[in-house]
């Protein structure tokens, strides 16, 4: 059996991409790999992952992730800033998933800081 994609769409295996950000081996260097991996946290079911990358001055209490949802794609359309050496950026993405038999996307612009060297989740606008 070959080894797990990331759900990112990456094309590497789930262990050498996202897997280390969510096991704690590794962090996001830019913001785009902090959303690929907050995506793939969604997919896999790491509420604590999703939690742990929020900003806290946005970050909800507790995060019940719905267990009827099943993401099954990935695509980012455009970046600003959150390279390796900058504080802020943002990511527009569309991220696929089916619910109750129904695909559906989310189309959103995600906002993201780095503090402290670690890139955090803002908050996101849905742009339908």
């Amino acid at each position: 059996m070959s080894p797990r994609r990331c759900p990112c769409g990456t094309g590497l295996t789930y262990v050498e991409c996202c897997g280390r950000l969510h096991d704690g081996t590794a962090t996001a260097g830019t913001a785009e790999q902090l959303m690929r991996s907050r995506y793939s946290a969604f997919a896999v079911s790491d509420a604590a992952h999703l939690l742990a990358t929020w900003h806290p001055t946005t970050r909800p209490r507790t995060l019940d992730l719905d267990p009827g949802v099943r993401w099954t794609g990935l695509d980012v359309l455009a970046t600003s800033g959150g390279s390796l050496l900058a504080a802020e950026g943002t990511v527009e993405f569309r991220a696929h998933h089916v619910v109750h038999r129904v695909a559906r996307a989310q189309h959103e612009l995600s906002r993201f800081a780095r503090e402290g060297g670690r890139w955090f989740y803002l908050d996101g606008t849905s742009l339908a």
